[in-house]
């Protein structure tokens, strides 16, 4: 067979990651946040999304595997030995690595199980595996793995089709190294800076600018100070908006390891003048959960949070997010999610009936997971049986002790800030709320549409994330792959009440005058999309930049999702 061209990416594997979920057996699936410089998660939403995100429950998938019945579906042979259209069971070739490890396994403490084997070893797991898990199996062309590398073979393994709306229908597919992925999705540790990247424009004119930074990091040390707005203005000597030398701008904005020093030019907000200054990568602790207040208006007091990634000690931090806002006798709450590119699907289950409360929640169906149909009633990955996924009324043991009952803020309702980095785990909850009546007021943009997801699976030092499962609510929607948007926003995604509102550069998230917030204090008590509403609180503010080229609203990538290029 004639060797296929690699498929042209437009962004790097572990861009994605803000658009997929994940979820260790034995608990709910996870959506995965997306990265940034300091490359986070991203999450795929999915009822139940099923990930072993590191640590033992990964050789427990292995072990779960059932047997696959070989099929064979024509006799085609190639020289080397494949069969098109016969797959022996994945175990056959798990763990025959070209590079095998060495040593200790970190995230079991034993040994690791790789063997010597070839390319054409692990790429026949990943033809099997996804042969037996991938969600649109029908839809992959068999190739020959003897013919490909094991990056190409993967991106292969793929459906290529497009939603009815012409986008691709897997935007999900990646790869990610095993230990730099138990780390991020254990403890939110990951190497950078500390400062999420905007990226406005990819391409000459090219526009970088600050998102949000991490508190206590080298983007926040005193003779660095990023703060949201910053505009990046030369990397290591090379023009961030017209430069040609893109290896440059990306090495230095994305870096791989710890220990990097870059110099960058920046501007900040609301001056005229560049400043420069030496940034050192280092290991990255995420604070998933930041900015909690109460905000005080007219009509009652209402929360405010900031939530950017579904990990395992956000768990803990938003128990304590919504203990304080209760306390506090807020009567409204706006999640700021616009960062948010998922996670742990059981952690989206906790927050969802931590909005909802006991009356509301209590017994009834957050979401449904569905496999391919070789699976109608059964999880092909831990053997159970497939049932609905409840609300969780208690602590799952990410972080906070497990059956810790959780708070409520007994809302009938919850204002959302959403962008295109609004993925997976965190277009669950909207739609896990949605199943069970809980009015969603989206205020923001469209999210980025996955209503799917999939088990982490580590092979040979490389996590495979391929969509295995899609996910509905109580009510049996899921059908969200291109989002969901605000009414009055022209987009095919699925329409929300609330309002367009591009990113406001201008402000601090958490700012009551901040555009997004503002629309969504102001559409408390008037429902109509008005004007930014400044009145809306007491509060003094610079004035707003908004974000346009050309006179259209520019709707910002986060991190590597959008890698600089000519």
């Amino acid at each position: 067979m004639k060797k296929r061209a690699r498929p042209a990416l437009i962004h790097d594997t572990k861009a994605s990651m803000r658009l997929i979920s994940v979820r260790p057996l034995g608990r709910s699936a996870s959506l995965a946040p997306t990265t940034h410089l300091t490359t986070r998660i991203l999450t795929l939403i999915a009822a139940v999304l099923l990930g072993s995100c590191g640590g033992s429950s990964t050789n427990s998938v292995n072990a779960n595997l059932e047997n696959m019945t070989a099929t064979l579906e024509s006799s085609t042979s190639s020289t080397e030995g494949w069969v098109e259209g016969e797959f022996e069971a994945p175990e056959t070739f798990r763990y025959l690595c070209a590079n095998p490890r060495i040593g200790e396994d970190p995230a079991t403490g034993s040994a690791y199980l790789d063997a010597v084997g070839t390319t054409t070893d692990e790429n026949n797991w990943l033809r099997s595996w996804s042969n037996k898990l991938y969600l649109w199996y029908r839809e992959i062309e068999d190739l020959d793995p003897d013919d490909y590398t094991t990056p190409e073979y993967f991106d292969l393994m793929k459906s290529f089709e497009t939603t009815a709306s012409g986008n691709p229908k897997d935007k999900y597919h990646f790869t990610y190294d095993t230990e730099e992925w138990r780390q991020l999705s254990q403890s939110g540790i990951t190497a950078g800076y500390g400062a999420e990247l905007a990226i406005l424009s990819s391409s000459p004119p090219r526009e970088v600018v600050v998102a949000f930074t991490e508190p206590n990091t080298p983007a926040t040390a005193s003779d660095v100070n990023l703060a949201r707005g910053t505009i990046i203005v030369e990397v290591d000597g090379v023009d961030v908006e017209n430069g040609s030398d893109t290896d440059t701008l990306n090495a230095g904005l994305f870096p791989a390891t710890t220990g990097e020093s870059h110099e960058f030019l920046v501007r900040d907000l609301g001056t005229t003048e560049p400043r420069t200054v030496t940034i050192e990568s280092a290991l990255i602790t995420q604070d998933p959960v930041q900015n909690v207040k109460v905000i005080t208006t007219d009509s009652g007091d209402v929360g405010y949070m900031l939530f950017n990634a579904h990990l395992a000690p956000s768990e803990l931090e938003l128990i304590d997010a919504v203990e304080s806002l209760s306390a506090a006798g807020a009567v409204d709450l706006v999640l700021d999610l616009r960062y948010n590119g998922g996670g742990y699907l059981d952690i989206a289950n906790e927050l969802a009936f931590m909005i909802a409360g006991s009356e509301r929640a209590t017994g009834k169906v957050f979401g449904e997971i569905q496999f391919n149909d070789k699976y109608p009633s059964t999880n092909p990955v831990t053997g159970a049986a497939l049932e609905p996924e409840l609300f969780h009324t208690s602590a799952q043991g990410f972080s906070a002790s497990s059956g810790t009952a959780l708070p409520a803020l007994n809302l009938e309702r919850v204002f959302v800030l959403t962008g295109p980095g609004t993925c997976s785990a965190s277009e669950s909850i909207i739609n896990g709320l949605r199943g069970i009546d809980v009015e969603v007021i989206q205020i923001g943009t469209s999210t980025c549409g996955k209503p799917y997801g999939f088990y982490a699976f580590d092979n040979c030092g490389t996590t495979y994330f391929s969509i295995q499962f899609r996910g509905t609510n109580a009510k049996g929607f899921g059908d969200y792959t291109d989002g969901f948007s605000p009414t009055n926003e022209p987009s095919p995604g699925t329409a929300l009440p609330g309002c367009f509102v591009p990113d406001d550069f201008g402000h601090a998230l958490g700012d009551p005058f901040e555009d997004r917030l503002n629309t969504a204090l102001a559409y408390r008590s008037n429902p109509d999309c008005p004007a930014l509403a400044k009145a809306a609180v007491a509060h003094k503010s610079a004035s707003t930049s908004d974000v346009r080229a050309n006179g259209k609203i520019r709707q910002p990538f986060l991190g590597s999702i959008g890698l600089l290029r000519d």
